[in-house]
């Protein structure tokens, strides 16, 4: 059985392009595949930033920063402030979670911290103990600016009699 690394740079040739993987999904078969997997039992401390997908079951204190995916396994407990783009959580978070496009709260979910995401998706038994706010997704504006009259005709000065 190979065991091949996460990540890019998987190629075993040092010279060959990059060619496409015929590997089933879920595994670390290509661009924004699972690049980095932290296990249960496992404890980390610290600052996590990274740019594809990266699943945690283990521990983690500290502040994770990431361009595409953060999955939190149902073993996961993190206490940290999570920026990205995707969070999926089926564990236990503890602290902030702001994600670019959308979070994803498994039914195993329990998120104890604000959330802040334009897209939001909560399976019934998950627990969301915070704030939460839905900005516009980048590059959408809501609301069309200040509010105007718009008349009908006559005159917009007009003022309408009181009820008798």
């Amino acid at each position: 059985m190979a065991i091949t690394p996460f990540g890019k740079g998987r190629e075993t040739e040092t010279d060959s392009p990059p060619r496409a993987s015929s590997a089933p999904s879920g595994t670390a078969a290509g661009p924004g595949g699972l690049t980095a997997f932290i296990d249960q039992g496992s404890e980390f401390e610290g600052k996590l930033s990274f740019r594809d997908t990266v699943r945690i079951d283990g521990r983690f204190r500290g502040e994770i920063t990431s361009e595409n995916t953060l999955i939190v396994g149902e073993c996961g407990e993190i206490e940290a402030t999570i920026r990205s783009n995707t969070v999926a959580i089926s564990g236990t978070v503890t602290g902030d979670v702001i994600a670019k496009l959308k979070v994803v709260l498994h039914k195993t979910a329990v998120v104890d911290g604000n959330v802040e995401a334009p897209s939001l998706v909560v399976e019934e038994g998950a627990t969301l103990n915070g704030q939460l706010k839905m900005p516009a997704p980048e590059g959408k504006k809501i609301g069309a600016g200040p509010v105007k009259a718009v008349g009908g005709g006559g005159d917009a000065g007009a003022q309408v009699p009181p009820k008798a």
